[in-house]
């Protein structure tokens, strides 16, 4: 720039130099340098889409999905994944394991994925992380679970996790009170109230967590217990018949989550009002749900293994516990038990299914 301001007219003229044409080109070069600045310090997400790729597992205790029983929280976490940058495909690599409520068939899964050498693992059954806890001190695992990881052993404590296993515990076990409060609200004369549970769960207490509200409010507990890994359903259904059942509660574990399409068409072919711990329960059918928000959960799971992925150690990284929780109501199966929802339930839920 300074040579072409030395130079005389004379000499700019003789030499081709235009002025115009040479500071047009320099600004061109520099917007572009800049274009490419802002981009990298705005849109870091971007950047990584051409980096490594990094290499995950998901190992889930439902059933593989199928087109008429997708599986939500694969997607909730490849969206919260999206979100920060990864890109399945692109820049992610995802190994998906299902094990269909079958515990049995965790060791092979175990097998088939460590030698795989994974950067991470995300898993939301406690049962599969405990075995991959046991079998590897150095793979990350990221969970999402129900239980209390303290008390079931995967972790020292919630804000020093120790060991290689961290992520978030949903609190499930402690929203039993509120939705036996829910369904009284939603139904006020019930005075049964059926509690469907797999017994053959390792998770504490299923039918007890209910038990200290249930006598508060005077509700009469029935235990509806099933067994897997091939439920009989038509059976619970038949005793909370007999027990002059008047509302259910579905307590959400694997076993049950495949079967939630079942149990949503038995509980409206008995006009039965249910509760679950889960919107896809209520998805599928079921009249209410009341749960930690699985947009929140697993945006907070994928947050987790990007900070693993960028070089922080499980050991590090406190336990979360969910901080929004929703509830569902289903209109259209309110109308099919002929059940009319009072105006001050509905205007708590979060989302309705009409």
């Amino acid at each position: 720039m300074k040579l072409i301001w030395i130079l005389g007219p004379s000499v700019r003229r003789r030499t081709g130099f235009r002025f115009s044409t040479v500071v047009s080109e320099r600004i061109k070069v520099y917007s572009l340098a800049l274009g490419a600045l802002l981009l990298a310090v705005n849109f870091p997400a971007l950047a990584q889409q051409s980096g490594k790729l990094q290499h995950i597992g998901f190992v889930s205790a439902r059933a593989a999905p199928t087109p008429t029983t997708p599986d939500t929280s694969a997607d909730a976490l490849r969206q919260g994944l999206r979100n920060l940058g990864y890109i399945e495909g692109k820049n992610l690599s995802i190994e998906y394991r299902y094990f269909a409520g079958k515990a049995d068939r965790i060791p092979s899964v175990v097998a088939e994925l460590l030698p795989l050498k994974l950067d991470v693992l995300v898993s939301v059954n406690t049962l599969a992380i405990r075995a991959f806890k046991e079998a590897t001190k150095t793979l990350p695992i990221v969970m999402v679970i129900n239980d209390d990881p303290v008390t079931t052993g995967l972790v020292d404590s919630l804000a020093h996790p120790g060991g290689n296993v961290t992520g978030l515990t949903r609190l499930t076990r402690e929203l039993s009170g509120k939705q036996l409060e829910l369904l009284k609200e939603a139904v006020p004369k019930i005075a049964r109230v059926g509690i469907l549970y797999d017994a053959s769960t390792d998770i504490k207490a299923s039918f007890e967590d209910f038990e200290p509200v249930a006598r508060a409010m005077k509700i009469q507990l029935h235990s509806l217990e099933l067994h897997g890994p091939n439920p009989d359903l038509d059976r619970a259904f038949h005793l909370a018949a007999t027990a002059r059942v008047g509302a259910l509660i579905t307590v959400r574990t694997a076993l049950l989550i495949s079967y939630r399409k079942r149990i949503a068409d038995l509980a409206i072919k008995n006009r039965l009002p249910s509760i679950s711990e889960g919107g896809d329960f209520v998805e599928a059918g079921a009249l209410m749900s009341y749960s930690s928000s699985d947009t929140e959960v697993y945006s907070r799971a994928a947050s987790y293994v990007d900070k693993i992925l960028k070089g922080a150690k499980p050991a590090d990284l406190p336990v979360e516990q969910p901080k929004k929780f929703e509830f569902i109501i289903n209109l259209k199966t309110a109308k099919q038990i002929g059940l009319t929802i009072p105006p001050n339930v509905l205007a708590r839920a979060d989302k309705v299914i009409r």
